[in-house]
């Protein structure tokens, strides 16, 4: 039992649920990716049937469930899940009120164009690639990753015994952050921390404090708290309306309205009348909170605060794979991690096209020698039997290898033209640049830095946008009552038990022949005044119960009433 279930952790850590510290990857998502670039479905081609790619990748390299690759699909492409899109999307992918996708027979998805940044060089042996589930097929390990994706998309993901939990963040810092460390790799967090100012969501909202984000990037470990981005308009009448535009990252919009409207109607939060949602695709998010012309609309805020998601929070957990190990890592290491995996694929990059450029100098400086002694290699292969004889005797006669003298019996005959011959030399000339340049680079460390700083720099330019999450003052320990004057008020409560208050402006002393005011109309016509006092609002009023316990409220918490209504149920 205890092997068989060590081997099913190892394997939902390593093959599931963690993202590898190099390209923010879980394997669902990298073979997803490749599988695309694999199927032809670039940016620049018509998109195609999602179910199409879910088969692929199920069949060639995912054995799992095909809901379970769909839903990953769906997620790369939602604009309030993913920051950075890494999926096209064309059809109904959800909503942020909780709506499901449509099937994946219905909607179609091509690669992203930061998707695509991904992948770039793959063919150019940057990476390992490893056998298939059943060694039919080759993918890759990781992917060459231009663009630092755990940190700008994030990852989330429970494992056996650990989870992980990394928010997004915008890609504009972290290249910033990136350069900085490759300037000075002897830079401290709180330096970084200039670059990169903390988790930048998809849905925007407000980040409260700095706390969370220090603790997470110096442990790995914190927890930030995210308020929705709100505002207090007046309305007619003397009303106000609470205008909601942004909430916090991974709250569904629907269910939220739900629960202010629910809380309005147990009570919990006095002075809402209606919740309206007006959001809309042109205009974005819009939640319209109506309020009593009589309701404090900063109370009623901080209630919604404190009651509802429109305050939550994002609990980080750094973990990722390292050599496919899961350790809890520290901005600084994530980020030294993406630089090693980045300077490995430069380098693997480099030695490849070095290859490359060297076959293609060997095979030139051959047909260079062929077309300085063309008379004697056309008698040489006009005197051969067959081609193998004459492959074998332009090798004797002109010290050429097997590939050179195979060369030139492909050779086509337009190639011995004068212009031809030109473009040859010209060629041969800049291969040789060419790895003078390949060559100078590995041999040196400082070149590598400059071609990654140059390649974050374009990806910063291609797809860097604003941020979107504000970082503000942590203002929850302010306390409500700070929010309200304090006053002198007048405290009724009826025989039948209703509570109500006014402020002093509604008494006055009468005058000898003056005909008294209204002080309230009782439900019944045995209801009468039982208590009335004077207090204020900042004072504490206690009730007492017949069951010997003791309530306490605020003097600003007892509804607010006019001299002839009858008040509140004190229950």
């Amino acid at each position: 039992m205890q092997k068989s279930y060590i081997d099913y952790a190892m394997s939902v850590i390593i093959q599931r649920a963690l993202p590898d510290v190099r390209d923010g990857l879980k394997p669902v998502h990298r073979r997803i990716l490749y599988a695309m670039q694999e199927a032809g479905m670039t940016p620049t081609k018509p998109y195609k049937k999602s179910a199409r790619i879910v088969g692929d990748v199920l069949g060639k390299y995912h054995p799992h469930g095909d809901i379970s690759v769909y839903y990953a699909i769906v997620r790369l492409a939602q604009d309030f899940s993913t920051r950075y899109l890494m999926v096209d999307g064309h059809g109904n992918f959800g909503s942020i009120d909780g709506d499901s996708p449509a099937a994946m027979r219905y909607t179609e998805v091509r690669m992203a164009k930061i998707a695509e940044a991904m992948l770039e060089d793959i063919e150019k042996d940057t990476v390992d690639f490893v056998p298939n589930y059943d060694e039919s097929l080759k993918e890759p390990s990781v992917l060459p990753s231009k663009v630092p994706a755990l940190l700008i998309n994030g990852s989330a993901g429970i494992a056996v015994g650990m989870a992980t939990n990394i928010p997004p963040h915008n890609l504009c810092e972290v290249v910033n952050g990136l350069v900085m460390l490759i300037d000075n790799p002897d830079v401290e967090i709180p330096q970084l921390m200039t670059a990169i100012k903390g988790p930048d969501f998809p849905t925007g909202a407000c980040i409260l404090g700095k706390e969370g984000i220090t603790s997470a990037y110096n442990t790995g470990r914190g927890v930030v708290k995210i308020r929705a981005k709100a505002e207090i308009v007046p309305a007619n009448k003397g009303k106000h309306h609470i205008v909601i535009t942004e909430i916090p990252y991974q709250v569904n919009k629907a269910n939220l309205i739900k629960d202010i409207a629910n809380l309005a109607k147990d009570g919990v939060i006095e002075g809402i009348t209606k919740v309206d949602d007006f959001s809309s695709l042109k205009d974005g998010m819009k939640i319209v909170v109506e309020l009593k012309s009589d309701a404090v609309p900063d109370v009623v805020l901080n209630r919604l605060y404190k009651h509802t998601a429109l305050q939550s929070s994002f609990g980080i957990i750094m973990l990722a794979l390292v050599n496919g190990q899961p350790r809890v890592l520290n901005l600084k290491q994530v980020l030294e991690y993406y630089l090693e995996h980045q300077k490995d694929v430069i380098t693997r990059r480099t030695r490849y096209e070095l290859g490359k450029a060297k076959d293609r100098a060997h095979i030139l400086e051959g047909l260079k020698i062929a077309l300085d002694n063309i008379d004697d290699v056309i008698s040489t292969i006009r005197g051969s039997a067959t081609a193998e004889i004459a492959r074998t005797a332009l090798m004797e006669n002109f010290k050429l290898s097997q590939r050179q003298a195979q060369a030139i019996l492909d050779m086509r005959l337009q190639r011995l033209t004068g212009l031809e011959r030109k473009k040859i030399d010209e060629e041969y000339a800049d291969l040789l640049e060419t790895i003078d340049w390949l060559e100078s680079v590995l041999a040196d460390e400082h070149k590598v830095m400059n071609i990654i700083k140059e390649d974050l720099q374009e990806m910063k330019k291609r797809f860097g946008d604003e941020r979107r999450t504000e970082i503000s003052i942590d203002s929850s320990e302010m306390d409500i009552e700070d929010l309200i004057a304090e006053e002198d008020i007048v405290v009724t409560i009826s025989h039948q038990g209703y509570i109500k208050r006014q402020t002093l402006d509604n008494f006055r002393s009468q005058k000898r022949g003056g005909v008294g005011k209204t002080g309230g109309s009782g439900k019944k016509i045995d209801d009468s005044a039982e208590h009335l006092f004077l207090s204020t609002t900042h004072h504490n009023i206690l009730f007492f119960t017949n069951r010997g316990r003791v309530y306490r409220q605020k003097g600003y918490e007892i509804p607010e009433a006019s001299r002839t209504a009858k008040g509140t149920a004190i229950i």
